[in-house]
């Protein structure tokens, strides 16, 4: 392997930097790990000496305000001339503005796509590897295919610039969470009209254009687009769209959407405590009741 002698650090031992940092270390990478928790709190002045880390931290979108504190803090452990490459969802801009603030490091964002449950294996099988620079010049394209040597193979490979990459994580989980909410949709209609759901959903999904995946509407706890991205990620897109695109015919479309996804979830008490982080409090009452509303601080 051309570069195994480069160290290669992680920030973040969630279950998306571990299984990262575990890919490299079975590719036969010199591999430091550095959390907050045990065994790898000790870890943090090793991380200066690596040649690439990657940064895998939270990204909270909380009561309707994205925060990128923690990958700001993150960033002060990279050593001087070295390379950060941010995991995390952030939104558009960021790399470049984190750039602008350590100027002495080189900082890239590289979207990662894993799924919880397949993450092991998604992390050594990539599907895309994209690399966003914030500055489009020799010197970073060379330092971005040094990373893009790195990292497993995968059909798809593009180094572009960071906006482009910030935006490509926030597009597809936005994709997928409407497919989530129409699959919820067509299901209710389906009922009504006396048809077997499973025929429905089988033959929709048999057109290789859409596939099978994000069309249960009952999954896992509940209904509806849940879990600890789709939430966060979208609410953080719907702000971003109110923001720089201002287009109210838009805004209304994003906001039924998100609506009714949070009515799904609410009505089948589905991550509950998810939406309380990213919309505000939920009270006891209204936990019992299931009696929410946008007014009710969503």
């Amino acid at each position: 392997m051309a570069n195994s002698k480069l160290k290669i650090g992680f920030i973040g031992q969630g279950w998306i930097g571990k299984n990262y940092a575990d890919d490299f270390e079975n590719r036969g990478f010199d591999v430091t790990r550095y959390s907050l928790e045990e065994p790898y709190v000790r870890n943090k002045e090793k991380i200066k000496d690596c040649d690439i880390v990657f940064i895998a931290v939270p990204t909270p979108t909380i009561k309707n305000v994205f925060n990128d504190s923690y990958v700001k803090d993150a960033l002060k452990n990279i050593g001087k001339g070295k390379t950060a490459v941010i995991k995390s969802t952030i939104l558009p801009g960021t790399t470049e503005k984190f750039q602008k603030e350590n100027p002495e490091i080189f900082v890239m964002h590289s979207p990662e796509f894993l799924v919880e449950a397949t993450a092991a294996y998604d992390a050594a099988h990539p599907s895309r590897n994209i690399i966003g620079i914030p500055v489009d010049n020799e010197e970073y394209r060379k330092k971005a295919e040094e990373v893009m040597d790195v990292l497993p193979e995968s059909p798809f490979k593009l180094i572009c610039p960071a906006k482009e990459a910030e935006l490509i994580k926030y597009g597809s989980n936005v994709f997928l969470y409407t497919k989530v909410v129409y699959a919820n949709l067509l299901h209710d209609l389906a009922e009504e009209l006396g048809c077997d759901w499973k025929n429905i959903r089988d033959m929709i999904a048999a057109d290789a254009r859409i596939g099978k995946s994000h069309m249960e509407p009952i999954h896992q706890s509940g209904r509806g687009a849940g879990g600890h991205c789709f939430i966060k990620d979208y609410e953080a897109f719907f702000n971003l769209y109110k923001e720089i695109v201002g287009d109210e015919l838009g805004e209304k479309f994003f906001e039924s959407l998100r609506n009714k996804n949070l009515d799904l979830l609410k009505k089948s008490n589905k991550d509950l405590e998810l939406l309380e982080e990213v919309y505000g409090e939920i009270t006891n009452n209204q936990h019992a009741n299931n009696q929410f509303s946008i007014t009710d601080g969503f």
